[in-house]
Formats: structure tokens, sequence, C-alpha cells
């Protein structure tokens, strides 16, 4: 694996963590809680070894950001309004997911559901657009490299 590998990486988890969050949302809408349970403990893990690898790819690369290729105004203007979004709630998913976690696993079920209808779609947005930015920024427009 090299250091280019880990955005696609970082994307797959992103994509398997939205699997698994909508899962979840679909198991406790039918009453199933064990599987709900599984499956957003297991997107709240794979979620935290995305983060790990996010971190790493950004120590690797010394901070250096990836372009953007868009060329168009428009596209940049909704690339850069998804990507600031995105990482403004990122940021605050690092809390929130541990908190509404810590709810359940105490038992407190109604102040978990609480905080989860404010949690879920948050999370479910940033595990989205997690990968969108992705296809952004390595499938559909890449920069141009440099001469």
């Amino acid at each position: 694996m090299t250091t280019q590998d880990i955005p696609t990486l970082n994307a797959a988890l992103n994509a398997t963590a939205t699997v698994l969050i909508t899962l979840g949302f679909i198991f406790i809408k039918q009453g199933k809680r064990e599987a709900h349970r599984a499956s957003m403990l297991t997107a709240g893990v794979i979620s935290a070894i995305f983060l790990v690898g996010y971190v790493t790819h950004k120590i690797l690369m010394k901070g250096v950001h990836t372009p953007f290729g868009g060329e168009s105004p428009a596209l940049r203007a909704f690339y850069y309004t998804m990507l600031i979004s995105h990482i403004i709630l990122a940021i605050s998913i690092a809390y929130l997911v541990p908190r509404t976690f810590l709810f359940a696993i105490k038992g407190d079920f109604e102040t978990h559901k609480r905080w989860a209808k404010f949690t879920f779609p948050i999370w479910y947005y940033v595990s989205v657009t997690g990968v969108l930015v992705y296809f952004f920024l390595y499938i559909w427009w890449p920069s141009a490299p440099a001469a």
C-alpha cells in the first residue's frame, strides 16, 4: 500500500459506514434493536478507522491538500460549499456520535433517541459527502499534474 492508496481506502470505509448507518436506521424502524446496535457500533468502528486513515494521510502528506480540478465557477462553488459544510459537520460528529452511543450503552434510550434525531442526519451527511469529496477530487475532476 502506498500513500496514494489511502484516499481510496478512506472512501471505501466511508461508503461502508454509509451502508451500515442506513441499515441501522432501517433496523431500528423495524424494531430490530440488536441488529440496529450491531450495525451502528460497526459503523462507529469503521468511521474511527477512517479517521485514523485520514489523519495518517494528512501527516504523510505533511498537510498538503489535494487540489480540486473542476474549472466551472458553479461547480467550484458547489464543491467548496459541500467541502466546508462536510468539514464543519465532521468536527461535530467526533463529539455527537460517541455521546449518542454512550446514552444507548448506558441504557438511557429516551436520551439516546433524542440525540440520535440530530446525530443521525449529520453523521449520514458527513459520510455521504466524504465519499463525494473523494469522487470530486480523484475520479471526476482530478487536478492536472504539475508540468
